[in-house]
């Protein structure tokens, strides 16, 4: 992790740790680093609902036309339309403000290449240099060669135009409860859903600035289980904030998260002949129980360290198509470079449609092992260094001699927040519970 950028971006409080300050040197930066002087750059520039976002989207665009580049803007938009449109515009770069599945106060802004990838380490080093080590270097422009912004009125619309062909069914006589977060698929997702032919019920689709992921989305998907079994209805699909990933619920109110997709799609996929090389790319978040489903169906999986960008990235190396998180970040890179919530909805469905099976029956294939997640709360200088405590390294040896074979030890730093997220894994969730949350103390103890 480096210095300004995490595992998504550069996140923060907006107005603290995301300042308009460093919103106008970060364009200014990723302008100068992700453009050549050629011609006139381009950058596309999307947000999601959040109240920071005019503040931070003005900063940005003065950035990127200070040192001549030129800003074009979507607006609200989901992450993944960012993605898709930098390639379809044909501009040098995108960048989306988000802070994703976090709450109002916090916001990001993270970059797409022209090819619509997420940028390697290597590439945020560089803009990270540029504003603390060699800001006096970036060339500021005058006269007739500064950059200038551009509104773009159709770019929601293509973005829906685009999904609507990802695939060939039609979703006729399925009922769908939406869950929009009160973000950026708000004003996307029904539309699509319907022009699908489906019976669309969508919930939390209205987004006032100060309501983004406010106890709804794919990080609270509590209220869409109750949805779906009040409406009778087929599925439940909850996203986050930017609409770059999904967690479904099933028509019994039973939640499905990513590795289940995950599972779902991977065994059609390979029906189908399509899933390239019969491998999918997940992280060492994912579930054991998404291994035990995947080596039952002649599926292998690969893992990578937690992060889409880190899964995309060893797919493209290896030639695979399909991976994702835990979390709901589902890639088929057949159509977007990016976890893209909406097209994994529709995805899902399609495999409903084309089975012939409800979404409870098709879950059937893989058993989820108890899985517990708790976050530590630690300093930031902790967050870098905890890997190397003595007292901490010992007590994850002694838990994972405990479980001889069955269970599993994770701990990773937030790449968003001073946290670090303790996973632990097993076959007896109470045990499992203690364990994490006692694990969970020492790290806390370990920071004072």
């Amino acid at each position: 992790m480096g210095r300004l950028f995490g595992t998504d971006g550069v996140r923060g409080v907006a107005n603290e740790k995301l300042t308009c300050e460093l919103a106008f040197k970060l364009g200014q930066a990723g302008a100068t680093v992700l453009t050549n002087e050629v011609h006139k750059a381009k950058i596309l520039i999307g947000k999601d609902t959040r109240i920071s976002g005019d503040m931070l989207e003005s900063a940005l665009i003065a950035g990127i036309c200070s040192v001549g580049a030129e800003a074009m803007i979507a607006g609200v938009i989901p992450t993944p339309a960012i993605a898709h449109l930098t390639r379809e515009y044909g501009a040098d770069a995108g960048v989306m403000i988000s802070a994703s599945h976090n709450t109002v106060e916090y916001n990001g802004i993270k970059f797409f290449s022209k090819e619509g990838f997420k940028l390697p380490d290597e590439l945020e080093e560089k803009i990270e240099r540029i504003i603390l080590d060699e800001y006096d270097s970036i060339k500021l422009p005058m006269g007739v060669s500064l950059g200038r912004k551009v509104m773009l009125k159709n770019a929601s619309e293509e973005y829906r135009d685009f999904l609507h062909t990802t695939t060939d069914q039609r979703f006729r006589g399925l009922k769908v409860i939406l869950d929009c977060a009160h973000g950026a698929a708000s004003h996307i997702a029904p539309y699509v859903f319907r022009r699908f032919g489906a019976e669309v019920v969508a919930y939390y689709n209205s987004p006032d600035g100060t309501n983004i992921n406010d106890l709804c989305g794919s990080t609270h998907p509590e209220a869409l289980a109750a949805f779906v079994q009040e409406e009778g209805a087929d599925i439940g699909l909850a996203f986050d904030g930017d609409a770059d990933r999904l967690i479904a619920v099933d028509e019994r109110g039973v939640l499905v998260d990513g590795d289940t997709i995950m599972a779902i799609c991977a065994k059609d996929m390979k029906d189908r002949g399509i899933l390239k090389k019969d491998t999918i790319v997940t992280t060492v978040m994912s579930n054991m129980g998404l291994d035990i489903a995947m080596k039952k169906c002649g599926i292998k999986t690969v893992k990578t360290k937690v992060g889409d960008r880190y899964v995309l990235e060893e797919m493209l190396a290896s030639g695979y198509n399909f991976g994702g998180e835990q979390s709901g970040h589902i890639i088929f890179s057949e159509f977007n470079n990016t976890g893209d919530g909406v097209l994994s909805g529709i995805q899902l469905l399609s495999v409903m449609r084309r089975n012939n099976m409800t979404l409870s029956h098709l879950a059937k294939m893989i058993a989820i092992l108890p899985q517990v997640l708790v976050n530590a709360r630690v300093t930031d200088d902790f967050s870098k260094t905890y890997k190397d405590n003595k007292t901490i390294n010992d007590a994850i040896k002694a838990l994972e001699a405990e479980f001889k074979g069955q269970g599993r030890v994770l701990i990773r730093p937030s790449g968003t927040e001073p946290l670090v997220r303790v996973m632990i894994e097993g076959k007896d969730q109470t045990m499992i519970e203690k364990k994490a949350y006692a694990l969970a103390k020492l790290i806390e103890d370990s920071c004072k």
